[in-house]
This record gives C-alpha cells, structure tokens and sequence, in this order.
C-alpha cells in the first residue's frame, strides 16, 4: 500500500522554485503553455465537461485545472508543492474561476474521495515519483465506475532523451537542467500494463507533438517522445 511519501522532495523542490514564474508563457513553464490546449482538447473530445466533477493530480501552478475549470468543470486540483498551489490559488483572483486547489497527496484523494471523479488527469507527473504503480493505484480509486484517467508522459526512447533531455534542457534551455530523468520514462506498454493491472481499459494512445521554435503542439501517431493516453474505468 503507498504511503503519502511515494514523493521526490527533490523534485517538488525544483518546481516550487518555478512557482512565481508559472504562468510566465515565455518563462520555464513555456512548454507547458504551449501544450495546454491540446491537452484540453483531447479531454474535452472524451469526457463532456460541463458539470463534471474532474481531479487534476500534480496540478502544478493550475494551467490545466483553471483549463478545465473554464470549460464548465468542477475541478479538484492537488499538488505537494505548497508555493506552485499557493501561486494557483493566487491566480484565480485574475481570471475569477473557481477550482478547489488542495496540498493533497495522491493517495489521500484517493482515500478521502474514491469513486467520486468523472475524470482523472495526470499530466507529467508520473515519470517525477518515485513508484509509478503506486499512482496508478490511486488515480483508478478515484474514478468513479465508467470514468476515465488522462496521462501524458515522455516515451523511454533514444528520441525522447534526444528532444526533452538534451533538446530542452541542453540546447535551447526551455527547461532547467535535471528537470527530466531518462531512466523514469515509462514505454506506452509499461503504463498499459500498471493501468490493466488495476482493472482499467486503455481506449487511446495518441503521440503529442511540438515544435518549440514555432511553439505549436499537435496530437500524432507519432508516440517516440510524448504521448497521451485515455482509460476508462469499467461500469
């Protein structure tokens, strides 16, 4: 059973030293800009979101949640890093959405809500702690029968160290260096297989594409270095 500490303090260190930059689109969450629509997209393409109830797990400085919040859904954003839920807090007295922004662990939603999410989103988070399976474990406790779980990730490939580590962090400095561990990647079948093994179904894996000199972001079939996944949850 995971405990509250299936966390890298480490690594929530490193992003609450971004918190104050977070909603900077030209700053080191720039990528996380950029790609934020076409997350939207896919979610709102799967689960209509009007009226949903929707858990948004290591929401960071709230770029997704304050998303699906505009969309009509009643988010529930948690994250460990207490200054990147600080600066979400702080940024809905810009746009005036609500969201229901915890300093809540994985594993404490799961045991204080289960089975009360129409959906569950991930987004890169798993390859930053330190038992995968473990998270998977709480993400399926949350949704509610028929529900569905968003992930993205990056792909353990040569592609992926290319792009994300040496690209990103290396070349054009879009990310500070350390921000991605090669060895933590999880190959599409890998989180296919943590996602069956808790009695979920994957309906769709769909490459994420992005270009950062153009700063666009696409869904492909091209899955080497990003990639996106859906699973439903049995009624």
């Amino acid at each position: 059973m995971q405990t509250t500490e299936n966390v890298s303090h480490k690594e929530i260190a490193r992003f609450d030293k971004l918190a104050s930059r977070w909603w900077d689109p030209d700053g080191e969450s720039r990528p996380l800009h950029d790609l934020n629509p076409v997350r939207l997209d896919y979610v709102s393409a799967r689960v209509p979101l009007r009226g949903a109830r929707v858990a948004d797990v290591g929401c960071g400085g709230g770029l997704l949640s304050e998303a699906l919040a505009r969309a009509g859904a009643d988010v529930v954003g948690i994250d460990l890093g207490l200054k990147v839920i600080e600066i979400a807090r702080l940024h809905l007295h810009e746009t005036h959405l609500q969201v229901d922004y915890r300093k809540q662990s994985s594993t404490e939603l799961a045991a204080a809500e289960p089975a009360s999410f129409d959906a569950v989103c991930c987004m890169e988070m798993i390859e930053h702690v330190p038992d995968p399976a473990a998270l998977v474990h709480d993400l399926a406790v949350m949704l509610k029968p028929g529900a569905r779980l968003f992930m993205s990730t990056l792909n353990r490939t040569p592609a992926a160290f290319g792009a994300a580590i040496i690209g990103a962090e290396y070349i054009a400095r879009l990310l500070p260096r350390g921000t991605h561990h090669y060895a933590q990647f999880l190959k599409p079948s890998e989180l296919a297989r943590l996602l069956r093994h808790e009695g979920l179904e994957v309906e769709d894996i769909s490459g994420l594409g992005y270009n950062p000199l153009s700063r666009k972001a696409w869904l492909s079939r091209f899955t080497a270095i990003n990639y996106l996944l859906c699973a439903r949850k049995p009624a």
